[in-house]
């Protein structure tokens, strides 16, 4: 079969489509026939190499020895002996980063808890678009609780495919949203629903003076002080996405910023897969559809031209590669 390799560390330069075993699945697993995978910020690392702890760890120390791809949808092609939810001919979705990524590529092994049933109305595109950002999306921003009608709710990094999914299931309830990112995404941010955007490069939207009851950041580039000052009495900031050391600050910060200020910085560990029934629910009733920044097709130049597209940050929604 043909599979996505990474021959070292760094520029998408060094990305090539190679014929590799096909795999077997084992007796829990399923082995699925893959239709399209996006490319997220797991993918990103892997491929850079960095932070080193737990992306080398993973993919090589020195060399990397992994097929990358954890949101995958495709058709279930042969089942192992123990498996009971799923046929061949299913078709199915899900993020694999918790068995072992393998994705980027033409079929591929994973548990039968790894995937959910696909709405037959979904796309497989769409489908392979939701899992690790909708999940992020939707339980990001219950970090402090359902959103109550009229409270003031922020994404920084919005742009991206986390915030168009938090925006949709944000106005499912009477809140306003604010979406923070660069000027050349802030058309398709208004398009998407949010109330009100913020060009980063033009305003800090810590220093304004405005006050939020929730922060939801994809991005965690300022301080926990800034965060904290930009958030009502009894807010919450949930970070989903950024640079380790600054993860661990946030972490660290929330613990006392929670005790003496009555607000809470928190950061979101994923629960991969867990919500992704409930994002069925929304497609179907017609309240939810992914956002598709470019699909791009199973070659080396695309598939390089797809990872630098999302190198510079300048995709609205998602990146879905067909395969």
């Amino acid at each position: 079969m043909k599979a996505l390799t990474i021959r070292k560390y760094g520029s998408p330069d060094s990305l090539a489509i190679q014929d590799v075993e096909k795999p077997s699945p084992g007796r829990d697993q399923v082995l699925i026939k893959i239709m399209a995978v996006s490319i997220n910020d797991w993918d990103w690392g892997l491929l850079q190499g960095t932070p080193v702890v737990p992306n080398r760890f993973m993919a090589g120390l020195f060399r990397p020895h992994i097929i990358i791809g954890s949101d995958i949808a495709g058709r279930v092609e042969a089942v192992g002996s123990e498996v009971s939810a799923y046929k061949p001919g299913d078709e199915v979705y899900g993020d694999l980063s918790g068995c072992g990524f393998g994705g980027f590529a033409e079929y591929v092994c994973a548990p039968q808890g790894a995937v959910v049933p696909k709405p037959p109305e979904m796309s497989f595109q769409q489908a392979a678009a939701i899992p690790q950002a909708g999940m992020l999306a939707l339980q990001g921003m219950m970090a402090g609780g359902q959103p109550e009608p009229g409270q003031s709710i922020l994404i920084n990094g919005a742009g991206g495919g986390v915030g168009s999914i938090a925006i949709q299931l944000l106005k499912l309830g009477q809140v306003e949203v604010t979406g923070v990112d660069s000027a050349a995404k802030l058309e398709a941010m208004r398009s998407w629903g949010f109330d009100h955007t913020i060009d980063y490069r033009v305003e800090d939207f810590t220093r304004s003076g405005q006050r939020y009851d929730m922060i939801l950041d994809v991005k965690t580039d300022r301080s926990p002080a800034d965060y904290e000052r930009a958030l009502n009495r009894d807010g919450t900031y949930a970070t989903v996405g950024g640079e380790t050391p600054k993860l661990l600050k946030i972490a660290l910060s929330g613990l006392r910023i929670s005790r003496a200020r009555d607000k809470k910085l928190r950061v979101v560990t994923l629960q991969a897969n867990r919500d992704l029934a409930y994002f069925n629910e929304l497609f179907e009733a017609g309240k939810f559809k992914p956002v598709l920044d470019t699909e791009f097709a199973f070659t080396d130049t695309d598939v390089r031209h797809a990872f630098r597209h999302f190198g510079a940050a300048a995709h609205k929604g998602k990146i879905v590669v067909r395969i």
